[in-house]
């Protein structure tokens, strides 16, 4: 916990390392993972950074990988969404050497040729499915239209039976004839009448083209068709269903047609249409022996073209399996080298003496683990001299880094969502792992509501292990995220749920029934002498009375003001501790006196003789039981200073009564409170800026430049310390920001309480809504004694109360105890403008 209370020290380190071990140098750093590269590289462009290249390479590298991976998703070899946690298992073995055989070039080699093997393996195998179709709709073709010219054979010798179907009562179907004897000679003379016909009726022959078309398409194609042909024309068809089409390699739902015609310009209108509503035609015997030799003959390179198919299938899927064993360690050794790279281009480069020259930061803690790494990877690369490593000593701000656990994790992340602490700036986690789910409890406090989340929240904490190697969707992922939060708020809404004594809204005599009596006499409930009031939690006797709501809202009420104070008492109390050890740089602090006097003390008074002396009267009204008028006591303390008055019903005995003299006298100090704050530190700070000014130390005489600039080319004397050069001061800009701070605190120490009244306002609307849920669904079911209305009842009550209260409401507990925190807590000694330490490490190695 130490460590959560500022940000671990950091150094701004430089190394020169040699051109040999630059490469395993990084790697070694990489594995350490606590270095934070500077990019020293910044004017170039990533084309013109010196592993351009090599980057390169390893992108196309990746993108062979991603090509063999979506082969092996087609294939079903490997599931996409689990390839993750494989990937990550790789990179851990990677560090035991486990991918030490697997060289980049050999790789590299090995990827090409991988590639051209299944590329041309699907190639193959996709001339083979598309001649492998087109034979499947040969056959159908053969068959289905075969078929209707043996039936058409057969009702053609039938002449003897005059009801016999004709063709218009049989159009469009395979089995009914084509015409019969009369039609075909009435047809034949209707043909010979065209114009353009240069032989007899009874010569002219039917021509007929056979294809396959789809379904969705065949009453548009039969009405072109029509058209086109005025009518000269006869078309069969049938639904063979699903079939997959040669040319786009999916299956369509399709039908079997035959189209007769006369003419050669028939023809060649028909076959334009065909190709318009890509139709597949295919050639059709007419001569039953033909269509039988012909349908054999496509059955057999049917079965020839299957076993070439499931061979190639087979030579696939070998292949991939053998891909799959090494494909994760492949693709970690790539991403990894994409990463040494990376950072290889943010090195400079001394040509001269063939090194590297690198800046970054590290924590201090971790400085020896650095130490040996760089010694272990020289040692490993030959490298003629050891790694120059220094401390580059700098004003520059260095990154906050928190070393947190997995159930820290959650309140870190809710803190840096607003802004990532400052440099050795004091966290607000330390206090949010309490307040957090504690004011979220207010709100939400129900025994029966407590329990359903903490069993959501034990489930995802449990199976944990289980769920982090599934791949969750946004949602899913945001919740099991902040798993240990969920569980959090949910034993504090339990706890606060005992408190309001409720569970789904029904009063609770855990602790024992109620002391209150009723007094027929009086009709009102008394209090017998001796006995104490309930032990824990409100007393369920309110529950159901007139004076509930006026009670209830009178307690919590109060108490979210008692709350508010004292985490804003809190949150001004923390920046005590930032201003005691206020960083300089990354090893330098200093004692701020100058905000302790100005800021600290000054708002801490104005906030305690104001609404913490609200508060306190709310304490004592509580244990004293007196019948002061509070909204009348703090009129007075504004409008009235010195008045004695505490109210109609309070006596001179009151606890609270002649508090006129007190009052006055802490709202003069909060009125000296505000110039305080506003004058004194922008003129103190003048006075030191000219006394700084006046005492400024002498320029250096003489020297190389050469002697002022650092390795990496930097002026030492901007960067060595706090004596190279000093910032400008603008007085008036420092004044209107005080101005601007000062205004802002006072008039949000009235704001800020006032918006603490949200725990108020949503504790009372969670509590309302279900009751209401539960008396006018569940108890009213109960009520009617029907078995049907009480099941029903109670399916509508679980779904409001679990839509409603469990989702919706639980989602606007936890959106006001955030802003509660963010704005009403934080901004009294949070600044979050730092930046977040992202050190170059392979653990943050995920599929793209």
């Amino acid at each position: 916990m130490g460590d959560l209370w500022r940000s671990q020290e950091m150094q701004l380190v430089q190394l020169v390392i040699p051109a040999e071990a630059a490469h395993d140098t990084v790697e070694k750093l990489g594995y350490v993972g606590k270095v934070q590269f500077k990019d020293l590289n910044r004017e170039k462009s990533a084309f013109q950074r010196t592993y351009a290249n090599q980057v390169k390479r390893c992108d196309e590298m990746q993108r062979k990988l991603r090509f063999l991976l979506e082969e092996m998703g087609k294939a079903e070899i490997v599931d996409l969404e689990t390839k993750s946690q494989a990937l990550q298992d790789a990179v851990a073995n990677s560090r035991s050497g486990f991918e030490k055989q697997h060289d980049l070039d050999e790789l590299e080699v090995t990827l090409e040729e991988l590639e051209h093997d299944l590329c041309d393996i699907s190639a193959a195998m996709t001339k083979l499915e598309r001649s492998k179709s087109e034979l499947v709709e040969f056959q159908l073709v053969l068959d289905r239209a075969g078929s209707f010219f043996d039936s058409a054979r057969r009702s053609a010798s039938i002449d003897s039976n005059p009801a016999q179907t004709t063709a218009g009562d049989g159009y469009g179907m395979m089995e009914a004839p084509l015409m019969d004897g009369n039609q075909y000679t009435s047809d034949m003379q209707q043909v010979s009448r065209d114009p353009y016909s240069t032989t007899s009726s009874i010569n002219t022959r039917l021509g007929f083209i056979a294809g396959l078309i789809p379904h969705a398409k065949i009453a548009s194609f039969e009405r072109i068709l029509f058209r086109a042909m005025r009518g000269n024309m006869f078309l069969k068809h049938q639904e063979v269903g699903l079939v997959m089409d040669p040319a786009q390699c999916e299956k369509q739902n399709k039908s079997v047609f035959v189209v007769f015609f006369s003419g050669e310009r028939s023809r060649a209108k028909i076959l334009k249409i065909c190709d318009a509503f890509s139709a597949n035609r295919y050639p059709l015997p007419e001569e039953p022996v033909k269509q039988a030799s012909m349908r054999s003959e496509v059955n057999a390179r049917l079965l020839e073209l299957s076993q070439t198919v499931e061979a190639s299938e087979d030579q696939k899927r070998t292949l991939l399996l053998r891909i799959n064993h090494d494909w994760d360690s492949w693709m970690a050794l790539v991403k990894r080298e994409k990463m040494i790279y990376h950072s290889l281009n943010k090195f400079n480069i001394d040509v001269t003496s063939k090194c590297l020259v690198a800046q970054g930061w590290i924590p201090t803690k971790n400085r020896e683990e650095i130490l040996q790494a760089l010694k272990e990877a020289c040692l490993e690369s030959n490298a003629p001299v050891n790694t120059v490593f220094h401390q580059v000593y700098t004003n520059e701000s260095p990154p906050t880094y928190f070393e947190s656990s997995k159930v820290i994790t959650a309140f870190q992340s809710v803190v840096d969502a607003y802004g990532v602490a400052r440099y050795r700036e004091m966290n607000p986690t330390v206090f949010t792992i309490v307040t957090f789910p504690f004011l979220f409890a207010i709100m939400f406090g129900d025994i029966g509501h407590g329990l359903l989340m903490l069993m959501f929240g034990l489930y995802m904490v449990l199976s944990e292990k289980k769920m982090e190697k599934k791949v969750k969707n946004d949602m899913v992922e945001m919740a099991f995220g902040g798993r240990y939060l969920i569980l959090l708020m949910s034993i504090f809404s339990i706890y606060t749920g005992f408190l309001y004594n409720e569970v789904f809204s029904i009063p609770t005599t855990f602790f024992g029934p109620s002391k209150w009596v009723w007094n027929n006499s009086t009709e009102v409930y008394t209090m017998p002498a001796g006995s104490s009031p309930y032990p824990f939690g409100v007393d369920p006797i309110w529950h159901g009375t007139k004076t509930e709501l006026t009670y209830l809202n009178s307690m919590k009420m109060k108490m979210s003001i008692v709350l508010g104070v004292c985490q804003m008492l809190l949150g001004i109390g923390v920046s005590l501790w930032n201003y005691l050890e206020k960083p300089t740089g990354p090893q330098s602090s200093e004692r701020d006196m100058l905000s302790i006097v100005c800021e600290f003390v000054p708002r801490f008074l104005f906030l305690t003789f104001t609404f913490g002396y609200l508060a306190i009267l709310i304490l004592v009204k509580w244990f004293s039981g007196s019948k002061a008028d509070l909204y009348l006591l703090m009129i007075n303390m504004f409008l009235s200073p010195g008045a004695m008055e505490c109210g109609k019903n309070c006596e001179t005995s009151d606890p609270l009564y002649g508090l006129g003299g007190l009052a006055g006298f802490l709202v003069f100090v909060a009125f000296c409170c505000v110039p305080w704050m506003l004058l004194p530190k922008p003129f103190i700070l003048k006075k030191r800026h000219a006394k700084k000014s006046g005492g400024e130390a002498y320029d250096v005489l003489s020297g190389d430049d050469e002697d002022l600039m650092d390795y990496n080319g930097t002026d030492v004397s901007q960067s060595a310390g706090h004596e190279g050069g000093h910032e400008e001061f603008d007085f008036g800009e420092e004044m209107v920001h005080n101005m601007i701070h000062t205004i802002e605190f006072v008039l949000g120490a009235v704001s800020n309480t006032a918006s603490y009244l949200r725990l108020w306002a949503l504790s009372l609307a969670h509590s309302q809504l279900s009751a209401v849920f539960y008396e006018k669904c569940f108890v009213s079911a109960l009520e009617s004694g029907s078995a049907v209305a009480i099941v029903i009842g109670f399916y509508i009550w679980a779904l409001a109360t679990f839509g409603v209260l469990m989702i919706m409401e639980s989602l606007s507990a936890f959106l006001h105890a955030l802003r509660l925190h963010w704005v009403e807590y934080q901004n009294k000694f949070y600044q979050g403008d730092g930046y977040q330490f992202e050190p170059f490490t392979f653990t943050n190695i995920m599929m793209d």
